[in-house]
C-alpha cells in the first residue's frame, strides 16, 4: 500500500533534528534574554529601543520572551540602537563580564610579538602594575563619590578628577548639553576617550565617576584594569534624600515612581558594581566615618604600595 512506501528518516538523524531545533530554541532564548538585559542596563524603555531600532515594539517583545525569530541585518539594527557589538548579544561569555573583556583588551593593545604568543602571555604582568596608584570611587549619585574622593585625595596628598568635568571640558559644554547635542551614544564615547585622557596623564590619582559608566562593557572593563577600585553603596533612600539635599529635585519631580525606578537601577547594576576591588556601605553614617573606612580599605588593600 502507498503507506507503506512512505520514506521514514532513520533513528539518528531524527536524533539529529531534535538537537538542531534544541540549540536554536537554546539561542533564540540566549539571545533574547541578552537584549532585555543590555536594555534593562541602558535604562532603555522598550518603546525608546523600537524608536531607535525601527522594529516594532511587539517584535522585540516577542524577542526578549525567546519567541522571536530575528534575523542578522534586524538584529544588527537593535545591537547599534543599544550601542553594542552584535557579537555581545550571541557570545557565550556576558559582555559585562569584565574578566573576559579584559583578555581582549590586553590582546588588542598587545604588539605584534606578544599577539602571536598564548593569551596567558598577556597576564603575565600584575594587574597593579597597570593601575599603578591610581583610586576610582564608582556607585549611583549620592553614594558619596565626590566628597569623599576629594577628601581622601586630600589626605593622600593625590590629585583629585571627576570624569564629568574632563568630559565637559573635552567637549566646551556642560553634561546636560552634552546629551542635547550628542545623544547617549555620543556622551557614552567621549567618557572613554576621556577615561583614556585621564589615564595617560595620571599615575598617581582619586578619580570620581558616573555611575552609568557600569553599562558600557568595554568602558568599564579598562576603567577595573587601569584602577583600584571602590564601590561605595547606599540605601535607595539616601541615594534620594543625598540628591535632593545638594539642591537637585529632579528626581522627585512630577515622577511618583522614582524611587521604585532607583531600585529597579540598583538592581540591575549591583552585580556589576560588585566587581570593584573593594565595596564601603554609607549608610546612615557621618563624613568623617566614612572617610576613616576609605582610608583603611586603602590601606589594607595596598593600593599605594
Amino acid at each position: 500500500m502507498a503507506g507503506q512506501n512512505r520514506p521514514t528518516l532513520p533513528e539518528n538523524s531524527k536524533d539529529a533534528a531534535d538537537r538542531s531545533v534544541s540549540t536554536f530554541l537554546d539561542l533564540v532564548s540566549h539571545l533574547g534574554a541578552r537584549v532585555r538585559k543590555a536594555r534593562q542596563i541602558k535604562r532603555m524603555s522598550r518603546r525608546e529601543l523600537s524608536e531607535k531600532s525601527g522594529i516594532s515594539t511587539r517584535y522585540l517583545a516577542q524577542l526578549e520572551a525567546g519567541e522571536g525569530n530575528i534575523s542578522i541585518g534586524l538584529l544588527q539594527r537593535v545591537a547599534q540602537a543599544l550601542d553594542y557589538r552584535i557579537e555581545w548579544l550571541i557570545a557565550e561569555n556576558e559582555p559585562w563580564d569584565s574578566e573576559t573583556l579584559r583578555v581582549v583588551e590586553l590582546f588588542q593593545r598587545a604588539d605584534r610579538s606578544v599577539k602571536d604568543t598564548v593569551l596567558g602571555k598577556l597576564s603575565s604582568k600584575p594587574l597593579d602594575s597597570h593601575r599603578a596608584h591610581r583610586i576610582c570611587f564608582i556607585g549611583l549619585r549620592g553614594a558619596g563619590k565626590s566628597t569623599l574622593g576629594a577628601l581622601a585625595a586630600d589626605t593622600l596628598r593625590l590629585p583629585f578628577v571627576e570624569l564629568t568635568r574632563v568630559i565637559e571640558d573635552m567637549a566646551g559644554m556642560p553634561q546636560q548639553d552634552i546629551m542635547a547635542f550628542f545623544g547617549h551614544e555620543g556622551y557614552r564615547k567621549l567618557e572613554s576617550q576621556a577615561l583614556d585622557r585621564t589615564i595617560e596623564s595620571n599615575e598617581r590619582m582619586v578619580l570620581a565617576v558616573a555611575g552609568g559608566i557600569v553599562a558600557e562593557p568595554a568602558t568599564y572593563s579598562k576603567l577595573l584594569d587601569r584602577f583600584h577600585t571602590i564601590w561605595l553603596r547606599a540605601s535607595p533612600q539616601e541615594h534620594m534624600d543625598r540628591v535632593r539635599a545638594q539642591g537637585d529635585e529632579r528626581p522627585m519631580a512630577g515622577n511618583p515612581a522614582a524611587m521604585d525606578q532607583l531600585k529597579s537601577i540598583l538592581a540591575n547594576r549591583e552585580a556589576l558594581y560588585a566587581q570593584a576591588s573593594a565595596q564601603l556601605d554609607t549608610s546612615g553614617r557621618s563624613v568623617d566615618s566614612s572617610l576613616q573606612e576609605v582610608q583603611a580599605v586603602i590601606k589594607e588593600m595596598k593600593f599605594l604600595d
